[in-house]
């Protein structure tokens, strides 16, 4: 390789790296190439159906149990956090039932 495409290879590689990505290879059978590229890809996003895949994933490959406290995690993910809604409930007698 010459130094511009040094280069440009290390850019492309510190600017994958930012993004919290690598870049890798792995070997498998040429029917499975699509569907790993595209469980890869899936994966390389950051959203909550991309982490509930990879539990999925880990947990069907590895055999790992799932990890406690998704629930709690989820909800300190949610938008509301921090929002300090009130939310006004009347207070009424209820209703009248015969027994």
């Amino acid at each position: 390789m010459n130094k511009a495409q040094q280069r440009a290879v290390e850019s492309y590689r510190s600017r994958l790296s930012e993004r919290g990505l690598a870049r890798f290879e792995v070997i498998g059978r040429d029917a499975d190439r699509d569907l790993i590229r595209s469980l890869a890809r899936r994966l390389a996003e950051d959203t909550d159906e991309a982490a509930e895949l990879r539990a999925s994933v880990r947990q069907s490959v590895l055999g790992e149990e799932p990890r406690k406290g998704g629930i709690l995690a989820a909800l300190r993910r949610s938008p509301l956090v921090g929002a300090d809604l009130e939310i006004p409930r009347e207070s009424g007698t209820g209703r009248s039932i015969d027994l």
